[in-house]
C-alpha cells in the first residue's frame, strides 16, 4: 500500500466516523432494542496469506450457534426484515471504519477472505492479498449481484461451498488481479464513487 494511499483511507475513516457518530449510536441502540444482543457480527478474515484479523459488521442475522462459511440460500431465511435493509444500503458494513484506522482493510482492495479459502487455494490469494483488503472494490461492483444469485440458489452449506469455489473465487481473483495491476489513486476514488452511486439506486 502507498503512503498516500494509506493517508486517503485514514483521513477519509475519521471524516466519516465525525459524520455518522449520531446516527450510527442511534442505530445501535434501535438493534439493541429490536433485534438484542449481539448486536455486532465479528469474523476472522485473511489480511494476507498468513496473517488474519477480525472484520466487524452489524449483525443482520438470527443468531445461531456454529455459524461459519459464506453465506448463500441455506442462510436466507435467517437475514432479519432489518438485516435485509441494513445489507440493501451497506449499513452492516460502517463498522469496517474501525478495520480502516487500524490498518487491516483500506476502502478499496479485494474483499476480505476467509480463511478456509485462502488455504484451499494459495496461489490464488497469494496473488490477490498482495493488495490491503477494501471494503469496495472492482470485484464488489462488477461480480457481486452475479455472486448473490449464484449462492441465493444453493439450499444446503456444502452446496453454497461448492459454488464458491469454483465459480466465485476464481472470477473474483480476475477482477481483484485487474485492480492490483491498474490500482491508483483516482482509480480508487472512481470505485469508491460508483459505489455510492450503486448503494443510492
Amino acid at each position: 500500500m502507498t503512503f498516500e494511499k494509506r493517508v486517503l483511507d485514514i483521513s477519509l475513516a475519521l471524516v466519516l466516523i465525525l459524520v455518522l457518530a449520531v446516527p450510527f449510536a442511534l442505530l445501535v441502540i434501535y438493534l439493541l432494542l429490536r433485534e438484542g444482543r449481539p448486536v455486532f457480527y465479528v469474523s476472522e478474515r485473511m489480511r494476507s496469506p498468513t496473517r488474519g484479523f477480525l472484520l466487524w459488521k452489524l449483525r443482520t442475522m438470527s443468531v445461531t450457534s456454529g455459524d461459519s462459511g459464506v453465506s448463500g440460500g441455506d442462510k436466507a431465511s435467517r437475514v432479519t426484515p432489518v438485516g435485509k435493509m441494513l445489507r440493501k444500503f451497506r449499513a452492516d458494513e460502517i463498522p469496517q471504519l474501525w478495520n480502516v484506522l487500524k490498518g487491516d482493510m483500506s476502502f478499496v482492495g479485494p474483499r476480505p477472505p476467509l480463511r478456509q479459502y485462502v488455504e484451499r487455494f494459495p496461489e490464488i490469494y497469494g496473488k490477490v492479498l498482495q493488495s490491503r483488503p477494501g471494503i469496495t472494490g472492482m470485484a464488489t461492483l462488477y461480480f457481486h449481484r452475479h455472486e448473490e444469485h449464484l449462492l441465493s440458489k444453493c439450499l444446503t452449506a456444502e452446496m453454497t461451498d461448492d459454488v464458491y469455489a469454483r465459480c466465485c473465487v476464481p472470477r473474483k481473483a480476475r477482477l481483484d488481479l485487474i485492480y492490483a495491476r491498474q490500482q491508483n489513486l483516482c482509480l480508487d476514488i472512481a470505485l469508491m464513487l460508483k459505489t455510492v452511486r450503486k448503494v443510492a439506486n
